[in-house]
């Protein structure tokens, strides 16, 4: 025998003999040893919801507060069929919307009904991704290649492409870029898709050992 087969038969004559049988041990103490320290994170497994919780609750905020600051516009926008989404009864689901989002935010700062919370919060990713942003795709930003990338994408990349020529051509193009460079929005459901999944992951959570007002309430109440 030569080769891979005369190495794996090599390979476990050593692991049957008394100095294989001591080298897996060892390394197999090692591996409990490593475990045990991993094991003692679940102390600090507050820190996932609390996270998820701060991420969130500005987006849902400003989303809100900003259809409520434009609400006419928002209506228009939720009732329109030709340049917009062309619901049904655009006030009030502009208000739910607004509302939802809004209250949202502060259950989820707070720590307060985080299961309940999100189930709504969910509601409304899951129409905005169906309605506003499913026929763009996946992607948040157009970008010209990868899995997510489609014709409309590709195509975004060539006329971003030749808007950079101009504004080189014709105007302060370092000065415009000084705080970032210019992208094409795509406005696919990457992001609504997103937050649903940490949403759906707050709901199997909830709020948070020890930082929220949930367990406040879970401890004063229920003892638990």
């Amino acid at each position: 025998m030569n080769g891979p087969t005369a190495w794996l038969e090599s390979l476990r004559a050593y692991l049957a003999s008394p100095a294989g049988i001591a080298w897996r041990q060892r390394w197999i103490e090692r591996g409990q040893r490593c475990q045990r320290q991993m094991d003692r994170l679940q102390g600090l497994d507050f820190l996932a919801p609390l996270l998820l919780r701060l991420y969130l609750a500005p987006v849902f905020w400003m989303a809100g507060t900003r259809k409520f600051a434009h609400f006419e516009p928002t209506v228009a926008w939720f009732g329109n069929a030709e340049w917009g989404l062309g619901l049904p009864w655009p006030g009030l689901l502009a208000f739910l919307a607004a509302s939802t989002e809004t209250l949202g935010a502060l259950c989820l700062l707070f720590g307060f009904a985080v299961r309940w919370t999100s189930l709504p919060l969910m509601f409304t990713m899951l129409v905005a991704a169906f309605s506003a942003h499913w026929e763009n795709g996946w992607l948040a930003i157009a970008t010209g290649s990868g899995l997510f990338a489609s014709e409309r994408t590709q195509g975004a990349i060539e006329r971003l492409a030749k808007a950079r020529e101009l504004l080189k051509q014709h105007g302060d193009y370092s000065w415009l870029t000084a705080n970032g460079d210019f992208v094409v929005l795509n406005n696919g459901i990457e992001f609504a898709a997103t937050y649903f999944v940490m949403l759906l992951a707050l709901l199997f959570m909830g709020g948070g050992r020890h930082v929220s007002v949930d367990d406040w309430l879970r401890r004063r109440y229920l003892g638990s």
